[in-house]
């Protein structure tokens, strides 16, 4: 449960501390000086500690994770040096999407309006074949549509649609993604 009122206490329960406190140890040991191609390894423990990991999952070993048990990263999809994902609500990452480096995929934010601010968590939905550029802010309860491409440093505060190239801050349309054949 979270807590309602973070003047008085922490948001998560001992439980949920404790296991960030380990994940983090693991994280430092046994992720983030792991060799680059050992992929493979870093889904092993990610999956250890709760995740829901595809099959042939390329997460980098820079990666912040805040809590691996509220992770679901589908088959084939990449998530690159710096990304840090805020995952005090579920992150959900579709099959051969891409997350670049230094996105910020965040499912938290506290209520300023209320005493305590208390902590607010929305899951985060980034859809099939999606790309996240560099940089970019995915704000809390956010779904990313099916091959949407959100341009570099962008920040988005609303849903955005399936296959369109989208950009700004506020992140907006801006065309249809097409995809060549070769």
């Amino acid at each position: 449960m979270v807590n309602q009122d973070t003047y008085r206490g922490p948001s998560f329960s001992l439980r949920n501390r404790l296991g960030r406190i380990a994940w983090q140890v693991t994280a430092f040991l046994l992720v983030r000086f792991s060799p680059r191609p050992l992929h493979g390894w870093r889904s092993f423990v990610l999956r250890c500690f709760g995740a829901k990991v595809g099959r042939g999952v390329h997460v980098y070993p820079n990666v912040k994770i805040w809590a691996p048990w509220n992770l679901q990263l589908d088959d084939e999809c990449g998530i690159a040096d710096g990304a840090i994902l805020y995952s005090q609500a579920l992150i959900t990452v579709g099959k051969r999407a891409i997350i670049s480096q230094g996105s910020n995929i965040c499912t938290g934010t506290h209520d300023y309006t209320l005493k305590g601010h208390p902590l607010i968590a929305k899951p985060i939905v980034i859809g099939d074949e999606a790309w996240i550029a560099s940089e970019s802010f995915i704000h809390p309860g956010i779904i990313i549509g099916n091959g949407c491409v959100i341009g570099a440093r962008s920040v988005v505060t609303k849903n955005m649609p399936e296959w369109m190239v989208c950009a700004g801050h506020p992140c907006k349309a801006l065309k249809p993604r097409i995809m060549k054949t070769e």
